[in-house]
């Protein structure tokens, strides 16, 4: 290469940096779009509203969520995949559309990996295993013995194929070696209705939704899936104080498009963690059974990569798929 042609391609590389710094320097200038890829009322709704209110008031600029459901959380997460990399559209996410999806299905819109760019996990929420009070078991244990003293003939309800209460009772016959057959409802009402009816002996049940039942007696705590307990049943043993290493949570987290400008990541990053650290924010969290989290691009990253693996073995070894 010639002295003038280094020059030039070193007079472009400084040009393009100082453009990127200048854009995160004004970031942002104009309004900001979440994309939450679920109908309004959701987890995930509930999760990035009140970030974007947040967000709006210290920006000086309007955070708006945009509500684009279907297809298992890949339409709205593709959306955002093929959007400018310049941060005004952002993708509030469960685990679903960046995870799990990858074991589902054998063809996806986008690759959750290298089309995004991490900003911070925010949430994880636990599924819940419980029983009807029927069920002569009071703990994980307990039921493991239960279900292999009756192989085949317990049922255990989840919201949906594929979902992460499904992948947390499938990880559980792994796990224990018994076999549960899993009933699946399309969302937690019609579950919860078999369940406290006594139709379907035992669930894998969001915590929020189950609670109001356990504090009439309706229905019996066993375990949360996440590795450790959650602040919302301190009481509740988690699964993996039983079988070490279970760890099944639904989480939630915020992305953009890769090609995202390093400094609007980084100023994405302090400014999300810093709302969702917020006492005021953890408070309003812990009442729908979630535990905020928080924390480096490079963090969710490796818990990406990590649940994609875990999530491919568990759908292999039990044969779970949607298509």
């Amino acid at each position: 290469m010639t002295h003038c042609a280094l020059l030039f391609w070193h007079c472009a590389l400084a040009a393009l940096l100082a453009g990127g710094i200048a854009a995160a320097q004004t970031y942002p200038s104009k309004p900001v779009r979440f994309i939450v890829a679920y109908a309004p009322g959701g987890g995930t709704d509930v999760t990035a509203r009140p970030i974007a209110t947040r967000l709006s008031e210290r920006w000086g600029q309007s955070v708006f969520v945009d509500n684009r459901a279907g297809g298992n959380g890949m339409i709205g997460a593709d959306s955002v995949a093929k959007s400018a990399p310049d941060g005004y559209t952002v993708l509030v996410s469960a685990s679903s559309e960046m995870s799990m999806n990858v074991a589902l299905f054998s063809k996806m819109p986008y690759d959750p990996v290298k089309n995004f760019a991490p900003i911070t996990l925010v949430s994880v929420s636990p599924p819940l295993l419980l029983v009807h009070p029927s069920v002569p078991v009071k703990s994980t244990k307990e039921l493991i013995a239960f279900a292999k003293s009756r192989p085949g003939e317990l049922g255990y309800a989840s919201v949906g194929i594929g979902s992460p209460q499904h992948f947390a009772g499938e990880l559980l016959n792994l796990e224990a070696k018994i076999k549960m057959n899993h009933i699946p409802y399309k969302g937690a009402a019609p579950a919860l209705i078999d369940l406290l009816g006594g139709h379907v002996p035992v669930g894998m049940i969001a915590v929020v939704v189950a609670i109001p039942h356990i504090k009439t007696g309706r229905l019996r705590p066993l375990a949360v899936t996440t590795l450790k307990r959650s602040p919302s049943l301190p009481d509740t043993p988690a699964i993996s104080e039983t079988i070490p290493g279970f760890d099944i949570g639904q989480w939630f987290a915020v992305w953009v498009p890769a090609g995202t400008p390093p400094d609007i990541v980084k100023k994405l990053n302090a400014d999300i963690v810093s709302v969702v650290q917020a006492s005021d924010y953890r408070a309003m969290m812990l009442e729908v059974a979630t535990e905020v989290v928080g924390g480096t691009p490079e963090e969710l990253r490796k818990l990406q990569i990590a649940e994609i693996e875990k999530y491919k073995r568990i759908a292999r070894a039990a044969n779970i798929k949607t298509d």
